[in-house]
């Protein structure tokens, strides 16, 4: 991971962690995870961390604090609410369905869902016409030499999925429209080190003559940056009901006089 990334991430965590969102004795499970995750939570102190990942060398490297677990992050051998925080950093983009991967994530998490990606902007996309940014990620298999580092893990280059605010509700909103979500987000902006430093010719050369400029854009105008990370809370019911349902037993059910209120009901 590289330094600007490793700092981002870190940063959020501390964040969440000042905030009272979460706490370093939670159970914590990180999907597509590597020992880029080991060294951010290690540094702040977390407990009690699963890595889990479809790639059985990252075990091999050694995750030592922490425990790890083989899964695929798009379909969990997990029960619901197994672990108290689920987290992604930069690994929804290497799934076939990104989105299934989010919502497996909050399936098996009891108290909130971290996920660390690239956000989609007008920037990005003109970067990615101008073939200064890529919309395969061709420099991730280059660094695992042709071997893996694509979509599900293969040596096929995976699309760079990138995520918006507006995408990120209407997901959870679709899985759970039982509910008003909290979500709390953070942007910054880092071109990758791995992205620079693989271009050649008069493209890395341009990348790395751009690259302060494209930073003062993006703290002028947060909505461009490409760092994205966004903390999805799970619903505390009642608190977070929808105001047209009521709990009975436990359940959501409709209320009559709110919806009834607004339309007529069929009998």
């Amino acid at each position: 991971m590289s330094a600007p990334r490793h700092g981002f991430y870190r940063r959020v965590l501390e964040s969440l962690l000042q905030v009272g969102l979460v706490r370093r004795d939670m159970s914590v499970l990180v999907v597509a995870g590597g020992d880029a995750d080991r060294e951010v939570f290690r540094e702040l102190g977390f407990e009690h961390l699963t890595i889990s990942n479809l790639d059985e060398r990252e075990q091999r490297a050694g995750l030592e604090p922490y425990a790890w677990r083989y899964d695929d992050a798009e379909s969990l051998t997990l029960d619901d609410e197994s672990f108290d925080l689920g987290v992604v950093s930069a690994g929804l983009h290497h799934c076939r369905s990104p989105h299934r991967a989010l919502l497996e994530l909050y399936r098996v998490s009891r108290v909130a869902v971290l996920a660390l990606e690239s956000r989609d902007s007008a920037l990005m996309r003109l970067g990615a016409r101008l073939g200064a940014v890529d919309d395969y990620e061709l420099a991730a298999v280059a660094a695992h030499g042709l071997a893996a580092g694509g979509v599900a893990n293969t040596s096929t280059p995976n699309f760079v999925y990138r995520w918006t605010e507006r995408e990120v509700e209407k997901t959870v909103a679709s899985y759970a429209p039982h509910a008003r979500h909290r979500i709390r987000y953070f942007r910054e902006f880092e071109l990758p080190d791995v992205l620079v430093t693989a271009a050649r010719g008069p493209r890395g050369l341009a990348l790395r003559l751009l690259r302060p400029a494209v930073g003062l854009v993006t703290r002028a105008l947060p909505s461009q940056a490409n760092l994205f990370a966004f903390a999805i809370e799970k619903p505390q019911l009642p608190r977070d009901l929808q105001p047209w349902l009521r709990l009975e037993d436990g359940s959501p059910q409709p209320d009559e006089r709110a919806i009834g209120a607004r339309y007529r009901i069929e009998r």
